[in-house]
């Protein structure tokens, strides 16, 4: 598939013209992260980083595979893959070359399903199972195209990128005549920046020394860590008690020197009041954002915290749950940071969207990341905005963790602090399949022998 154009190329018409999708596989699979308390935070106090995971197969003959997943945390992931298996009669038997040609066109029938969009519309379980299976189209296209996913998009056509947006509902804040005009002024010294890139990186802060549940020794001693290795930014946890918060954020200041900026992140667990009086109460420590200080989806609470709680910034993103409320985030002025996660909404389509919001409206987009492979996926977002859309890193950072990359074929390198760009065509997406099969729950080699061992204490 040539990106520029959008169309079907020769080579595709003569050995992929005719192949279908023969396959939607998929598979639960969990790693026990709650045991170390890597993940911890004030409303997530045992997570077990999971992903409902699918893969695309193919009659293409080409050894192409599209591979994605959508992240959660244990409990209800079996819900998720059974929300993304109920998309496969929806899938199986398109044509390779015509989804390659134009994502969008499976992104728009399956959000657009009369049937299915009763379940959100736009939102929760099923709007991320549309995700799953449009991010494995364009890991599928990637490949195919021999590019990673930022190049894949960064080397298009404004005008076929634009096209892969939905508007309705955003045209208020955004047409797509504004869409290509952003994407054409983006492509202005692209060829600089992704030199630039591949050279330097894109800057990364860290969260790994700030998880809840770590002793206070453990978070000084990552974050002096953090500082040596190049990071600019760390975050904390924070919410669950006011005095621990406190404690620990200037034992973390006192670590990491005056200079270096520390994010903090409630996870959605305080009314907006409390919000402000308890930032309010971090705000000696010089906190750089609070990050979800409420509800994912209060737009005018977001907003009233902005307002109480400056110069410290407001960021949120990681929950919420479409294009819309982004919008309308936007519209309110209730944000200084925008996060898009690349598993939370409808895939790359619908993260597009996102990313024109934001430039459209000059906040920072700052992705979340962590979890199970959202530091794979994600770069490939912020790395196409810098080539190809914003054109900038000025207070653009991506989120960093420090565990699960093993399990990946692709996985996230960094250098000084920042994120290596990715070279191998796809979407950094694809599994170890001996990770899929020790991880896979319940009957992967790693969970059969758990819940054995589980059953024999039980019987003690």
């Amino acid at each position: 598939m040539d990106s520029d154009s959008g169309h079907m190329s020769s080579d595709d018409m003569n050995s992929g013209g005719t192949a279908r999708i023969t396959g939607l596989d998929v598979l639960d699979i969990r790693f026990p992260t709650s045991r170390e308390l890597d993940g911890s935070d004030a409303m997530n106090p045992d997570p077990d980083y999971s992903a409902a995971y699918v893969i695309l197969r193919t009659d293409a003959g080409d050894g192409c595979e599209g591979h994605a997943f959508t992240f959660t945390i244990g409990r209800g992931n079996d819900v998720q893959a059974a929300a993304i298996a109920a998309l496969r009669e929806h899938v199986v038997g398109l044509s390779v070359a015509a989804v390659c040609a134009d994502p969008g066109s499976v992104s728009r029938a399956l959000i657009g399903d009369s049937q299915l969009r009763w379940l959100g519309p736009e939102k929760g379980v099923m709007h991320m199972a549309i995700g799953a299976v449009v991010n494995a189209v364009w890991d599928l296209a990637a490949k195919r195209a021999g590019k990673p996913v930022w190049r894949f998009l960064a080397d298009a056509a404004p005008e076929w990128l634009a096209d892969q947006v939905d508007y309705r509902y955003i045209e208020d804040a955004l047409s797509r005549e504004e869409a290509v005009a952003l994407l054409t002024r983006g492509k202005e010294g692209a060829a600089a920046r992704e030199e630039h890139l591949l050279a330097r990186g894109y800057p990364a802060y860290t969260t790994s020394p700030g998880w809840l549940g770590y002793s206070d020794e453990k978070l000084v001693r990552l974050a002096r860590q953090a500082v040596a290795d190049g990071f600019t930014q760390i975050k904390l946890k924070v919410g669950a008690d006011l005095a621990d918060d406190v404690r620990r954020l200037r034992a973390a200041r006192e670590a990491v020197g005056p200079d270096i900026r520390i994010a903090v992140d409630a996870n959605q667990r305080w009314n907006v009041a409390e919000a402000i009086d308890w930032t309010n109460a971090l705000a000696d420590q010089d906190p750089y954002w609070i990050e979800e200080p409420t509800s994912p989806d209060d737009i005018l609470g977001h907003a009233a915290v902005r307002k109480g709680v400056a110069p410290v910034k407001v960021a949120t993103g990681e929950h919420v749950q479409n294009r819309i409320v982004f919008k309308q985030l936007l519209q309110a002025g209730a944000i200084d940071v925008l996060q898009i996660d690349a598993a939370r909404v409808g895939g790359v389509n619908e993260n597009l969207a996102i990313l024109l919001l934001a430039a459209r409206y000059g906040v920072p987009v700052c992705p979340h990341a962590g979890g199970v492979g959202l530091c794979e996926l994600v770069r490939h977002l912020s790395m196409f905005d810098f080539v190809a859309l914003s054109g900038t890193t000025e207070d653009r950072v991506i989120e960093y963790v420090d565990h699960l990359h093993e399990h990946f074929k692709d996985p996230v390198t960094l250098a000084d602090g920042h994120y290596t760009a990715p070279v191998e065509p796809g979407f950094s997406s694809e599994m170890h399949a001996g990770s899929l099969d020790t991880y896979r729950y319940p009957d992967g080699t790693f969970w059969a022998a758990d819940l054995a061992d589980q059953e024999k204490e039980t019987r003690r």
